[in-house]
């Protein structure tokens, strides 16, 4: 089909899905004349809003640093201290289709003030927490900020960029997502040590403070041109939303892709790739905080390259997705049943395949949700993506917790991500046997 063709179809959209399938046969973004144009005021509006996204991976990742002052600071130990990334990364998920419904009816601008606002308070309370009961309370804040700002970053994107540029844009956003978890380690720490818990957490919200200056200058909804035809539009209800996003085969093969590309390796990177390295590989500490370091940073150039590619050639979404999931699958296979161990090699060579497909996540899943859905309601279509990638790192974070509890080691504990890889990427690859060529 043509893009004239898919363009028309779009016009043509009713309430059964057809015209949804049409779209996710490519990247027809809607009437010709209507498209946004990009351009300079695009990317200074995404600018903007892609550096909340990066103040939000530093807050995520920061307290890595921080947990052995932690420690000491709320007289905890190992386990209750646990509960701090863990009650976050529940509200994150927990959060991610209400964040959806939000951002499709606040609009990005006043999402992201409402998810800034969260964590700045957050981190101030943080820094001024007496007990670790006050400190879950601040998680549970910067949680929820966390929570509704990569959506809305990507929706600007949908909203303000042509259709054909949004896997470049959402490429983009990961990768400098990614550069504020890496941003966490060396400033933060060097804070914590110059000028202790509460100034060196203060200051970063007051960073995030004046991130919502920026943010209500420059950020706007969407280009003065599209909104006339935005308002014509009649509101559309949570379930409705919801409906729409699940009819449509895009969104649904996006959330199989998040499982199988985003889950496996920030699984690791959350909690138990170093364990692994160190205590069940019997690496040395520096070599393996250097490992983790290397193969986060040398793999986000992936993202944005592959985001180029997929905006003109969506068909390689379909081969990346599927390739790296059957390679992870039978990485995990190898790993949880190799007899007395795996060689550290296999490791590492499984280790850099998983953080590419992470860095592969965003160009490949959140495109496959946008097929289908209208720009001004991408927010359900993409918390759903996002969500079914961060329940899997939940569940199997949990999950290889109890296993190494009751005992046994890291291959057995490895193999609840073993099990999600390997049905995710069936439930992928099953999914795309029926979805139109052309993509």
């Amino acid at each position: 089909m043509s893009v004239d063709a898919r363009e028309r179809a779009c016009d043509q959209s009713s309430s059964d899905g057809t015209s949804a399938e049409l779209i996710g046969g490519g990247h027809g973004a809607g009437r010709a004349g209507t498209e946004p144009p990009g351009g300079a005021r695009a990317w200074l509006v995404w600018g903007v809003a892609v550096g909340v996204y990066f103040l939000a991976m530093f807050h995520r990742n920061g307290l890595g640093v921080a947990a052995l002052q932690a420690q000491e600071r709320f007289h905890v130990g190992p386990a209750l201290l646990s509960v701090l990334p863990v009650v976050q990364l529940i509200v994150y998920v927990a959060l991610q289709v209400p964040t959806g419904v939000l951002a499709d009816r606040l609009g990005p601008r006043k999402t992201l003030l409402i998810g800034l606002a969260a964590m700045a308070a957050g981190v101030a309370m943080f820094a001024l927490a007496p007990s670790i009961e006050v400190a879950i309370t601040a998680r549970v804040l910067i949680g929820l900020g966390d929570a509704v700002t990569f959506l809305n970053v990507i929706r600007l994107g949908a909203l303000w960029f042509p259709r054909r540029q949004y896997a470049l844009v959402s490429a983009f956003t990961g990768t400098i997502g990614g550069l504020g978890q890496v941003a966490s380690v060396v400033p933060l720490s060097a804070a914590l040590h110059q000028l202790g818990w509460t100034p060196a957490f203060l200051a970063t919200g007051a960073v995030t403070a004046v991130m919502m200056l920026l943010v209500l200058l420059v950020v706007r909804d969407r280009p003065e041109g599209v909104r006339a035809s935005d308002r014509r539009q009649a509101p559309v209800s949570v379930g409705a939303s919801l409906r729409e996003a699940l009819r449509a085969r895009g969104p649904r093969v996006g959330m199989a892709s998040h499982v199988v590309l985003q889950a496996p390796y920030t699984m690791l990177a959350a909690l138990w790739g170093y364990p692994f390295l160190v205590e069940g590989l019997g690496m040395a500490p520096a070599a393996a905080g250097l490992v983790l370091t290397v193969l986060g940073v040398a793999t986000l150039w992936v993202s944005p390259v592959l985001g180029a590619f997929v905006g003109r050639f969506p068909r390689i979404r379909a081969v990346f997705g599927v390739g790296l999931g059957t390679v992870l699958s039978v990485g995990w296979i190898a790993i949880v049943a190799w007899p007395g161990g795996p060689p550290v090699p296999l490791v590492i060579a499984h280790f850099t395949i998983a953080c590419a497909a992470m860095a592969m996540a965003a160009p490949i899943s959140f495109d496959f949700a946008r097929d289908g859905i209208p720009a001004q309601r991408t927010g359900v279509a993409s918390s759903l993506v996002n969500m079914s990638g961060f329940t899997a790192v939940v569940v199997t974070v949990l999950l290889a917790g109890m296993i190494l509890e009751s005992g046994a080691g890291f291959q057995a504990a490895f193999v609840p991500v073993t099990v999600t890889t390997v049905l995710g990427t069936a439930v992928f690859a099953a999914l795309l046997r029926r979805y139109p060529r052309s993509a």
